[in-house]
């Protein structure tokens, strides 16, 4: 009797395994000749786990997409090679080694040869499946989002997420005789009672206690927003104060979460009279708000105030991402008024022009647009929570999966984090306000269009805001992509000034000084050309953050230095109402 190898042993799996690659490979060919949905709305086939996102509707409204084809001779070679690589795995049997991916790094995969080979099983489908997605003949947006689901799909079923094949938290249940398995379940029930998933231990946080904590007071208030001042940290500021509109769809204390990393803090050391825009996180009260409420009753209510409190004629100005958005329309309704508050903008990671938005231009096409405006247009409010689900799904494997396999399986608590705290802690919009915020700049892109819209009145054209600029984009953004943030200087007329940071939206932002990391790139021309790709050509990279280079470039328009304020506010009209930051930003949504 003959001894069986091991590729003999393996020989019915490649088989089976052969034969339902080949049906697959069929059936997706099929469905892509015939389009992916049928004429009543029912998808041929579908990734499963798919997240929905806000702006896209649900499968049962989903409209008939563009007919898909894939040419039989990519396709053929796409089996080919499949089965090519399969039966070389096979033949190194329980052999097999993960590759390339961090997830299967460790030593417990190494040494488990059955999680190790379900992981190269499936590192091997997850490579044949984006294969057929670039295959596939058919518009850029719809590979897009054909990528898009193949890629969540893969990141749902990736075996590090089952217990069954995962090697590293088999062998700490066996460690720690099942504890960390109980621990996971605690955990589980945890996350369903708060209604999301740990990222963070959010218990190690408290807003005003260990996070927003420069000291500071609220010095006006309305429905929409509360108007903070900080303290001066100096014996003389800048007689022009600088106002801070952070983005409505988080919280606006990203940007003083710790003394360390706090830019309000940072600008308040520089000598600044620094004032900031902390939204209400909206409820069922503000379920009608529209975007031209956001830009007359917080945007410029706050600009006016502050000149008012102030004294000072003329204000410099910031805005981070949506905060960007909105000062800029605010600017642009004033200038079409005659009026011209700000003595310089500030924009980081914004966009003015929405031609790049990166992955999130999968989402907004014209039906789901509508669908969003039906739903949301005339009233209600969109959850926070949808909003956080969004952003996450955009890096699955880090920011869903990874807490997932760690909180569950492992049964471990995450450290405490406080940009994962802040991260978790969601803002509601209203739905007139995102409906129309869908529809003119994300769908349409008439705000960077000359007097394409009429906002609180009045026809606006942003190249009106004829003052200097400083904009800030970070290369690695996967929310406002470096060619959006970019883009802003071939709109905006006056002088201005572009830097490229490294990392991310937020972490290419949040980068203080002191902390000496990452870089920054700058043009010493100072030429914009009409390309990011054209301007990075002629930059240099200087290592460290981009403050040191902004708070010089911010002194030039601050005008001269007087004694700082020795209260908050200003007389009766303006007096402390309560320690910042203020109970809006409290409001859990």
């Amino acid at each position: 009797m003959t001894k069986a190898t091991g590729a003999d042993a393996f020989e019915p799996f490649q088989q089976a395994l052969t034969q339902g690659w080949r049906k697959a490979l069929e059936s997706f060919q099929q469905s892509a000749g015939q389009g992916a949905w049928t004429g009543n709305g029912k998808p041929l086939w579908q990734m499963p786990q798919m997240p929905e996102m806000p702006g896209m509707p649900s499968l049962g409204t989903m409209p008939e997409l563009p007919k898909l084809s894939i040419d039989p001779a990519a396709l053929q070679a796409i089996q080919q090679q499949y089965i090519a690589e399969a039966t070389a795995l096979w033949g190194q049997g329980f052999g097999a080694k993960p590759e390339g991916d961090r997830r299967f790094a460790g030593e417990a995969w190494s040494g488990n040869p059955l999680s190790a080979f379900s992981a190269a099983i499936y590192l091997l489908n997850g490579r044949t499946l984006l294969k057929m997605a670039e295959a596939i003949d058919a518009d850029e947006k719809t590979k897009a989002r054909l990528r898009f689901a193949v890629e969540q799909w893969m990141a749902a079923s990736s075996p590090s997420n089952s217990l069954a094949f995962n090697a590293e938290a088999q062998k700490k249940a066996i460690e720690t005789q099942g504890e960390s398995i109980a621990k996971g379940i605690q955990n589980l029930l945890h996350d369903v009672r708060q209604g999301h998933l740990s990222m963070t231990d959010e218990s190690a946080f408290e807003v005003g206690r260990n996070v927003a904590t420069t000291e500071g007071a609220v010095v006006f208030e309305n429905a929409l927003f509360q108007l903070l001042e900080y303290k001066p940290l100096t014996a003389k500021v800048y007689e022009r104060p600088f106002l801070l509109v952070p983005p409505c769809i988080n919280k606006f204390y990203i940007l003083d979460l710790q003394p360390e990393n706090s830019l309000i803090r940072y600008a308040n050391e520089q000598g600044h009279r620094v004032f900031v825009v902390s939204w209400r996180n909206p409820d069922e009260s503000l379920a009608q708000a529209t975007w031209d409420d956001y830009i007359e009753q917080a945007a410029i209510e706050a600009i006016h105030r502050v000149q008012e409190i102030s004294g000072s004629p003329q204000i410099n100005t910031l805005g981070f991402c949506v905060g960007g958005t909105i000062l800029s329309t605010a600017l642009a309704v004033l200038a079409a008024r005659g009026e011209k508050p700000a003595a310089s903008v500030t924009l980081l990671t914004t966009f003015l022009d929405f031609s790049d938005t990166g992955i999130l231009d999968i989402f907004v096409d014209e039906p789901m647009v509508q669908y969003r405006e039906m739903q949301l247009g005339k009233g209600g409010l969109l959850p926070g929570g949808d909003l956080a689900s969004t952003f996450s799904f955009l890096r699955p494997n880090d920011l869903v999966w990874n807490y997932v396999v760690g909180n569950y399986l492992k049964g471990e608590t995450p450290p405490p984090f406080d940009l994962l705290y802040w991260n978790s802690d969601a803002t509601n919009l209203p739905g007139p306000f995102y409906a129309w915020y869908l529809r003119n700049t994300y769908h349409e892109n008439k705000l960077a269009e000359p007097d394409a819209l009429t906002v609180c009145g009045e026809k606006i054209d942003l190249r009106r805001i004829d003052i200097p600029a400083y904009i800030y984009g970070s290369r690695e953004d996967h929310i406002v992509p470096i060619g959006g943030a970019y883009a802003s200087t071939q709109i905006l007329p006056g002088k201005k000034r572009f830097v490229m940071g490294a990392s991310g939206h937020i972490a290419g932002v949040i980068n203080p000084p002191a902390k000496n990391k990452r870089s920054h790139w700058i043009r010493a021309d100072g030429k914009l050309p009409k390309t990011q790709a054209e301007w990075l050509a002629g930059a240099q990279e200087h290592p460290g953050s981009w403050w040191t280079d902004w708070s010089q470039w911010l002194k030039g328009h601050a005008g001269k230095q007087i004694p700082a304020p020795k209260t908050y506010g200003k007389g009766k009209a303006y007096q402390a109402i309560e320690p910042a930051p203020g109970r809006y930003v409290k409001a859990r949504a």
